[in-house]
């Protein structure tokens, strides 16, 4: 719920890259997941990140946490924790990870059948696999399933 109480809010889905952050944002219901940008980390840093996060004030931010197909975290997915460990300090919504296994590969064939031009698509797959893993993410939640052990964690804002 959000401040008030009355309806889910705003998520905010991160996929979180070496040197680009691709964003999407949900409706208010919580329904819908759209691609909203991407960041790039070494023009904008983490305060462009901050910025867009204060300005769509979310209920959750839902992290995509790259896992092996086996379901273990390897070195790209500490870093996207310890990426999450600095925003931490900006943020007022509890931080969700999400498997975001195959979003990237699935966003790229997507552009590819929408007939995007490479050029373009390098632009827009980071926040086409930020939508695609934060649609996941509220199917779920619709659905009520549970969440998967090592890939959904949820984060205290907490000190």
């Amino acid at each position: 719920m959000n401040e008030a109480g009355s309806r889910p809010g705003r998520a905010l889905g991160l996929d979180i890259g070496g040197r680009r952050v691709g964003v999407a944002i949900s409706d208010e219901l919580g329904l819908i997941a759209s691609p909203l940008m991407t960041i790039d980390l070494d023009r904008e840093g983490v305060e462009g990140l901050v910025a867009i996060i204060k300005r769509y004030t979310p209920s959750v931010i839902v992290v995509g946490l790259p896992v092996t197909m086996r379901g273990q975290e390897g070195t790209q997915a500490a870093e996207t924790r310890r990426f999450v460990e600095s925003l931490r300090p900006h943020v007022q919504c509890p931080i969700v990870f999400w498997d975001e296994r195959l979003t990237s590969s699935a966003a790229e064939r997507l552009l590819t059948e929408a007939g995007v031009r490479r050029g373009r698509r390098r632009q827009l797959v980071d926040a086409v696999a930020a939508a695609l893993l934060l649609q996941s993410y509220l199917d779920a939640q619709r659905a009520g399933h549970p969440p998967r052990k090592q890939s959904r964690r949820r984060m205290d804002n907490e000190p």
